[in-house]
């Protein structure tokens, strides 16, 4: 977990982190585990370079929450909620669809050069925290470059953060 507890971009009590070799986001406060969660990051590993694929590192905030009210399942295209519940039968539909549901915590780069600006900014690479249809891969690093969770821990999340928080992403 971050070890860089005076680092400037920790600016209040709550934070999160989020460990790819473990493929867990855990919430801090103060230093201290809040919750830990499973997650699935980018099967192609680490980086920051749009079109790859990949989940990028270093330090973000939650940019903005999308989606509070909706029920769980709730399909997303685009960062609009399309009206659609997933489901068996919509999957069968739609076989290629890279599924983000439930909510989205949209992340944006706070390293110029690194994660943010340019070929490397993390906003513009349109890079969440977001529900799967996949729960079953949660702990194995499959996404295309998002951060997944299982759909019930995401709604847990969603209400426990504010945007703007601190998100620190690492090996």
């Amino acid at each position: 977990m971050c070890s860089e507890l005076n680092n400037q971009y920790l600016d209040g009590t709550l934070s999160l982190d989020i460990a790819i070799a473990a493929q867990k986001l855990t919430i801090m406060e103060h230093n201290k585990v809040i919750k830990t969660y499973p997650v699935s990051t980018a099967k192609n590993g680490v980086g920051e370079k749009r079109g790859s694929e990949c989940t990028p590192t270093g330090w973000h905030r939650i940019r903005a929450k999308i989606g509070a009210g909706l029920p769980q399942d709730s399909v997303f295209v685009g960062r609009r909620a399309t009206g659609e519940i997933y489901n068996d039968d919509l999957a069968k539909c739609f076989p290629q669809r890279d599924w983000i549901l439930t909510r989205i915590l949209w992340l944006g780069g706070l390293e110029p050069g690194k994660n943010r600006y340019g070929e490397v900014d993390t906003a513009w690479r349109y890079i969440y925290i977001h529900g799967t249809a996949d729960s079953a891969m949660i702990g194995s690093p499959v996404s295309h470059g998002c951060i997944r969770m299982k759909n019930a821990d995401l709604l847990d999340l969603f209400d426990r953060v504010d945007a703007g928080i601190p998100v620190y992403i690492h090996e």
